[in-house]
């Protein structure tokens, strides 16, 4: 090994030992600033599951995060003895992340690895990231909080006037460098996010140029802190493959285009099954589905019929009711071409996306398939929930989308932080999705003309309920 490199960890190691019987006095010192930190933490962490965190410190973080399982590892003896007498109901250790025979001792796997600062103090950040890969599943995200380059002056100098806890020297990595390290040490980075661009109250002046200017775009590169949450690229933790799907269609007035829909969705899974929620429908839909469900015994055809109102709940009630692995939503209207499912499919089965998106504004559109302001308006949202929700998002209102049924079990138990609010159904599970840090993967789709009926989309009652999306979106997704 290295001299040089043995002498960084000596030093590390040392002054943590040193700092361990004042380190949470130095919190409550910047208690501002960690409450906010740890909200936006326990945003990306559901509670329950199982949280080992690298460089835990006195175990302050890993207790606000409220794992079913917590393991937490600090290189510094004194600042683990600490962590055991304040959290007894964790598992903490003494030990060396860059060490592959001790992490591997650790166990696992854990639904989430957090290296919260930490990753400024390793001597090799690439060998620490290489090591959590044999305690991950291909579901486990990887979440390094670190602050700002920009800051380091300014944290230098409070560093200087005892208003920050001193430190050593760091390594001063920027979210792109740490993205490009989870490359290199096999994972894909699934987003970014910027905070805090006041880490003091200042009276409740910081409260709310955090909640309302920090998350800008542009602005929000100047925030302290920054968050790179990451999972297993899917060469190295291939996803189980999934023997059976679900194809939900949500039909109302649709019923020239059900026998259609049945004739053109592929075989492309041997256990699929086609389910129909039926919206009180003026035009024998219901009636047509039925006669469907005669004429083709050998599929294995199903329909409900729904006692709320609009798509969302069509989707809720569905997905509610699938057996399969997989589930799909085809909208009725088939300007989606039921040919492209097995695109879908295969994104998701061969882990390229957690929750997979079609996009019809990539690829040129049939001539009436799309009104003009239409066409505007989706270009317009779609770059505002791409910066809301920190994946790209090319188009939020096509119907189809495909995630498997235990993911969607998850944002149906994480549905009440956005509440009941979507009567179209995408921003449920967008939103859904986003919070739990799927992988967005986007399938593009030739959007064709409707052949039967009419569209129910309304351009100005529904585009003033996306803009209240947009709204909603901020408030729980950023400004909060």
């Amino acid at each position: 090994m290295d001299s040089s490199y043995s002498k960084r960890k000596d030093t590390i190691r040392e002054h943590a030992d040193l700092v361990a019987s004042t380190r949470d006095s130095w919190i409550d010192k910047n208690r501002y600033f960690y409450e906010n930190d740890y909200r936006y933490m326990r945003f990306l962490i559901p509670e329950g599951l199982r949280i080992l965190e690298i460089g835990c410190g006195t175990g302050c973080l890993l207790s606000e995060l409220r794992p079913g399982k917590g393991v937490g590892v600090d290189l510094s003896t004194n600042m683990i003895e600490v962590a055991k007498a304040n959290h007894p109901q964790f598992e903490f250790h003494v030990g060396d992340a860059e060490d592959p025979k001790f992490m591997k001792g650790l166990g696992g796997p854990f639904d989430v690895i957090v290296i919260s600062d930490t990753i400024g103090s390793l001597s090799d950040c690439q060998k620490a990231l290489e090591n959590l890969r044999p305690l991950c599943t291909p579901e486990t995200r990887i979440i390094v909080a670190y602050y700002s380059v920009a800051w380091a002056p300014l944290l230098r100098i409070a560093q200087g006037f005892g208003g920050k806890m001193p430190q050593p020297q760091q390594n001063w990595l920027t979210a792109g460098d740490i993205g490009n390290l989870l490359t290199l040490s096999q994972f894909e980075v699934i987003k970014r996010e910027w905070r805090q661009l006041v880490p003091k109250s200042l009276f409740g002046i910081g409260g709310l140029l955090n909640r309302f200017i920090a998350p800008l775009p542009l602005i929000r590169l100047l925030c302290l802190r920054n968050y790179v949450v990451a999972r297993p690229a899917p060469n190295f933790a291939p996803p189980e493959q999934p023997k059976s799907v679900t194809v939900l269609i949500p039909c109302r007035n649709e019923r020239g285009n059900i026998e259609a829909a049945i004739k053109r969705i592929p075989a492309f899974c041997k256990d699929m099954e086609i389910l129909y929620v039926e919206g009180g429908s003026s035009d024998g839909t219901l009636e047509e589905v039925r006669r469907v469900i005669e004429k083709y015994p050998k599929k294995d055809i199903k329909v409900l019929v729904q006692t709320g109102k609009g798509k969302g709940d069509a989707v809720r009630l569905g997905f509610e009711a699938a057996r399969g692995e997989v589930l799909m939503i085809l909208d009725a209207d088939l300007t989606m071409p039921p040919e492209d499912l097995p695109k879908f499919f295969e994104a998701l089965a061969l882990g390229q996306g957690e929750f997979i998106n079609g996009s019809r504004l990539v690829y040129p559109m049939e001539d009436d398939a799309m009104r003009f302001l239409n066409l505007v308006a989706n270009k317009v949202f779609s770059w505002l929930f791409s910066w809301l929700l920190n994946q790209r998002f090319t188009d939020t209102l096509c119907g189809t989308k495909v995630l498997r049924k235990s993911d969607y079990e998850m944002i149906r138990k994480n549905r009440g932080y956005f509440g009941d609010f979507d009567p179209f159904g995408d921003f449920d599970l967008i939103f859904g999705a986003a919070k739990l840090n799927l992988k967005v993967a986007e399938i593009p789709v030739r959007y064709a003309e409707r052949v039967y009926g009419e569209t129910q989309i309304s351009r100005f009652r529904h585009g003033w309920l996306l803009l209240k999306m947009v709204i909603f979106a901020f408030r729980k997704l950023k400004a909060f």
